[in-house]
């Protein structure tokens, strides 16, 4: 299984349009070490040619730009996206889809809670039938939380990459301000995703927005061979200790990395034979700066740090 990171920062990406904040200006002056970074998206295939798009980030044609496998090569127009998946219907992971509007119909995998989210607050499959009749929509089944064994009730196939099996599990999150349900959290808002290679039995669990980990989310992050989890903030009070807001990271559905019950204190309780990577950074991550403090307690507790780019084999 090929797993290809073609953003890996959080919601505006790094540096951040509008944002002076000690990172984004030193990043523009070089008065830091650190990588530019596009919005939140991977892509994962089992052949190198077939690939699953996990969300559309607003930097879509960017990344695409960037991985010459997506990009069109065996007819005159086409591409290397068999199918689409969406975790949760945020802007910074849908909006691109309008990006992708010639070539729709798109094969797009969404839950149900998602795809209400995307055909009325936020009505992008909506506009999109004006394009070939827009998405063909699958729905994702999400496991109950009490009961993560019966795989029946979430894992679902994508026909063009058959090898793969993918199993979505509810994530305790709000949804979307726009969602007629935002103040209603239903199961299937935000979604981790675990997906098994059937022919050698590798792993991957994937969930960019990972604010609770519940035991049941535990239970599948200790029985994965990769995990790509949530790497937003360092602190709780990020926001205000950066000066740009005033939110805490669990106000906002997020896990800092610091802390007694920090990712990298869940992380450290896992088995030390996984590989464990942060994607979706914020801008005011001091974990950024390649050479700060912050950065090197995350690469001292063997944790990695995702960037736009970064290729993984399992």
């Amino acid at each position: 299984m090929h797993i290809h990171v073609l953003g890996s920062a959080a919601g505006g990406g790094f540096p951040q349009w509008n944002c002076h904040c000690h990172n984004c200006k030193g990043l523009r002056n070089g008065s830091i070490n650190a990588k530019a970074r596009t919005q939140s998206s991977i892509c994962i295939s089992p052949d190198g040619e077939n690939w699953v798009l996990f969300n559309t980030s607003p930097d879509i044609l960017t990344q695409l730009a960037a991985f010459e496998p997506l990009q069109p090569s065996r007819q005159l127009r086409d591409t290397g996206i068999s199918a689409i998946v969406f975790m949760d219907s945020q802007i910074d992971h849908t909006a691109g889809l309008l990006m992708l509007r010639e070539g729709c119909p798109h094969q797009v995998y969404c839950t149900d809670m998602v795809y209400e989210d995307l055909t009325t607050g936020f009505p992008v499959f909506t506009m999109l039938t004006h394009w070939n009749g827009g998405v063909q929509r699958h729905a994702i089944p999400v496991v109950e939380e009490l009961a993560p064994h019966k795989d029946s009730n979430g894992s679902f196939t994508i026909e063009q990459v058959p090898t793969l099996k993918f199993t979505a599990y509810p994530l305790l999150s709000k949804a979307p301000p726009y969602s007629p349900h935002r103040h209603n959290p239903h199961p299937g808002d935000n979604i981790g995703i675990q997906v098994e290679d059937t022919r050698t039995g590798k792993t991957l669990f994937y969930a960019p927005g990972l604010g609770q980990i519940e035991p049941h989310i535990l239970e599948v992050m200790q029985k994965s061979d990769c995990l790509l989890v949530d790497g937003t903030f360092w602190r709780e009070d990020e926001m205000a200790w950066s000066g740009v807001g005033a939110k805490t990271a669990a106000a906002m559905g997020h896990l800092p990395q610091s802390g007694p019950e920090g990712m990298l204190a869940v992380l450290a309780s896992l088995p030390k034979k996984q590989r464990q990577i942060l994607i979706h950074i914020n801008n005011t991550n001091p974990i950024l700066d390649e050479d700060s403090d912050e950065c090197t307690e995350v690469e001292c507790a063997g944790v990695e740090i995702a960037f736009d780019g970064m290729d993984i084999t399992l």
